[in-house]
């Protein structure tokens, strides 16, 4: 018999669904979940406060670089590396798709090459020149040699932006033998979908990032900028590989996988097996224990504590209200 969770999902982005969202699908493979106003188990993002409505236990999930405040939560689940036993590491790409899309088992590289009719991809909407120069360096350094397609709002140059979403990417990168996939930032354990996406057309990716990338992926089917001694280095084996074709193909007959196998970050027992230890193991939620609160802005707000896992079905919640001074009540 499954094990049956009261549970809610807040704070998870704008529209988003919470029955159609990874970490639902995932545990409601192992267990009975039961979406509930006043859940013993509360998942949330980072887009919101809701979830400091909630005095169950807090299971903090991302697929940003950002770290778990364990002030705020109980657990977390993300792609940094926290050295820290309420933290599952789980790199962003797992949840982009599954392991078998990058498997090359059955691959023919050399058709594969054959239908490589152009140069390199880059798709970069999001940026920050305070954070990251890299990726526009990099694309104009590589663009001396040859044009490199951007299709998304930095240093476009086709003429129109990809749609949002995995396949209106997956269709453009197709036709390329490479794809720059640098990260926005250089962190331990924070791999997102930029480099799972390359792989899944098979272009040759072309990354900078996580250093601890080479023990997720097998280092010598892609390029990793940490290889080489400066970018200009870098760019000269690009040209290398582009005007031989040999060279290009023994990258791309290696898997991109240890032994061509799933590692153990694509397996879902091993987030339901963390889950469970986070269903099993008795604590006092950090939202019951005791400690001073200021909320900054119009609005403070005060929750009644209630006992972790039985509830008070109607909490208070007050709210003050600054500019006309008075207390409210709301049931929540």
């Amino acid at each position: 018999m499954r094990r049956r969770i009261r549970i809610d999902f807040c704070d998870i982005g704008c529209n988003q669904s919470k029955t159609n969202y990874f970490l639902y699908w995932v545990l409601a493979e192992r267990f009975d979940l039961q979406l509930y106003d006043q859940p013993d188990f509360i998942v949330h993002n980072g887009f919101g406060h809701e979830h400091l409505l909630h005095s169950g236990v807090r299971v903090f999930f991302t697929g940003e670089s950002g770290l778990p405040d364990y002030r705020v939560s109980d657990y977390s689940i993300g792609p940094r590396v926290v050295e820290d036993p309420r933290h599952l590491h789980l790199p962003a790409y797992v949840i982009r798709g599954p392991a078998e899309k990058i498997i090359k088992q059955h691959d023919d590289s050399e058709r594969i090459l054959a239908g490589k009719t152009k140069f390199c991809s880059f798709v970069v909407s999001t940026y920050n020149p305070r954070k990251n120069q890299h990726r526009p360096d990099f694309f104009d350094l590589l663009s001396r040699y040859k044009q490199v397609d951007s299709a998304g709002r930095l240093r476009n140059n086709i003429g129109r932006v990809v749609p949002y979403g995995a396949q209106f990417k997956a269709e453009f990168l197709r036709p390329y033998k490479f794809n720059i996939c640098f990260e926005n930032a250089n962190l331990p354990g924070y791999a997102t979908e930029k480099i799972y996406d390359a792989m899944v057309t098979r272009c040759l990716p072309i990354y900078w990032g996580d250093p601890l990338i080479g023990q997720q992926f097998n280092p010598r089917s892609f390029l990793n900028r940490a290889d080489f001694p400066s970018d200009e280095a870098l760019v000269e084996k690009i040209i290398e590989l582009d005007r031989d074709d040999a060279k290009y193909l023994e990258y791309m007959r290696q898997p991109y996988l240890p032994d061509d196998q799933p590692t153990p970050y694509f397996s879902r027992d091993r987030i339901c097996d963390f889950f469970e230890k986070v269903v099993t193991t008795p604590i006092t939620p950090v939202a019951q224990r005791r400690r001073s609160w200021f909320q900054p802005g119009r609005w403070i707000l005060v929750k009644r504590h209630q006992r972790h896992p039985f509830p008070n079905p109607h909490p208070i919640v007050k709210f003050y209200d600054r500019k006309d001074g008075f207390w409210s009540d709301h049931a929540s």
